[in-house]
């Protein structure tokens, strides 16, 4: 059982300055202004201080790899790695990422992971898979390999989702192609999110898309049909429906600044979900790493493939968040909004994920205000600390 003090506390309702967290059998307990605090027998205090922000765990939609780990490995070792990396971020939950490939490959990442799943686990929390591919467009294959790209296809789709035995959670699909629309309504139907992502579909297509269901923007303008004044494209559509959360990489690579601050006075924080979109190089030196069956060369913060196409990020979560706040001005309550509310509102878990509320499962990330991470707690337990602070 844990006290966390003098934090400054973003809580669901309200900002303490200063407040206190109380965690019990992994939930939160309590949570409240340091003047109401009482310390109870049995509990370990972590004394923290008004300049630390105490915020819930933050939950990355889009990622496939990290510390030298892919979802793609097909190993609970791969898994295990990456939920240990990310603590070190402040990222206490995740959706393992599939990138196209041959089927087999992708059957054998959806067993793995269902697996990983079933077990216990410390560390970030392994909440379903996101299946980015293979029903992309050719057009806007970015780092995919188009040799592996496939028609939607609710029959495949049927049979991957008893593989990965009900754990999908997201599909990244091009809306846009023969048999889009049917998938997107069976991904609906069945509470499966329907992503439009690597897309060349026109604004009239994106809005059709969206009255079938898809609801999500994968990395946004990234791998999508941009804006043009003629033709306001996929980007035109994610930005202006408001039935379609945008995911951002916020790296200041993949997106300019300056179109991220576009991006954010269109939607919103009740619009965007900060996600890293990171591959196994993250947490690690530059070099060639494998992502997809392609090699990647990593440096300085840039992965790329051979032909200078963007190959996934090494971004963090809380290197995302310290670029947020810069190019737009944001608050630190409209960090939590994009990541961590609206995430756990898209998977439909905030009745017990997303805010510091009691009874709520106690994914807390602590943040010096340099951004640094202090303190991570996932399901009650720490699982990340920086030494001198906690």
């Amino acid at each position: 059982m844990l006290a966390i003090t003098h934090a400054t506390v973003y809580a669901e309702f309200e900002t303490f300055r200063p407040g206190y967290v109380l965690v019990k059998e992994g939930k939160v307990a309590e949570v409240g202004p340091m003047e109401k605090f009482q310390m109870h027998s049995g509990f370990v205090e972590l004394k923290l201080s008004q300049t630390i922000e105490l915020i819930p765990g933050m939950i990355d939609m889009h990622i496939h790899g990290a510390g030298g780990a892919d979802a793609m490995d097909s190993e609970e070792e791969a898994l295990t790695a990456m939920a240990n990396q990310l603590v070190q971020e402040g990222t206490t939950a995740f959706l393992p990422t599939t990138m196209t490939s041959e089927t087999q490959s992708i059957e054998k990442a959806l067993t793995n992971i269902a697996v990983c799943m079933s077990r216990p686990s410390e560390g970030a929390e392994i909440l379903g898979v996101h299946v980015e591919g293979p029903f992309l467009s050719p057009k806007r294959a970015g780092a995919q390999l188009p040799t592996h790209f496939l028609k939607p296809d609710v029959a495949l789709f049927k049979h991957w989702q008893e593989k990965a035995a009900g754990a999908i959670k997201l599909v990244t699909m091009a809306p846009e192609l023969e048999g889009g629309m049917e998938l997107a309504d069976h991904l609906t139907n069945t509470g499966v999110i329907p992503s439009i992502g690597h897309s060349d579909a026109l604004f009239s297509e994106g809005e059709r898309a969206a009255n079938h269901g898809v609801r999500q923007a994968t990395h946004l303008f990234n791998g999508m049909r941009g804006l043009h004044h003629r033709e306001a494209g996929t980007a035109g559509f994610a930005l202006l429906d408001p039935r379609i959360k945008c995911e951002i990489i916020a790296d200041g690579v993949h997106v300019a600044p300056e179109m991220i601050l576009l991006a954010y006075r269109l939607k919103g924080p009740e619009g965007m979900i900060m996600i890293t979109d990171s591959m196994r190089a993250k947490g690690l030196e530059n070099g060639v790493y494998d992502l997809g069956g392609q090699d990647v060369y990593v440096k300085d913060g840039k992965a790329e493939l051979e032909n200078g196409s963007l190959a996934g990020s090494v971004l963090k979560m809380n290197e995302a968040v310290q670029n947020m706040k810069r190019f737009t001005g944001c608050s630190m309550e409209d960090i939590v909004q994009m990541a961590s509310v609206n995430p756990a509102k898209q998977l439909n878990i905030f009745d017990r994920k997303g805010s510091i509320k009691p009874g709520k499962d106690a994914d807390l990330t602590a943040l010096s205000k340099d951004g640094d991470v202090v303190l991570t707690i996932c399901r009650g337990k720490i699982a990340y600390q920086k030494g001198g602070w906690a």
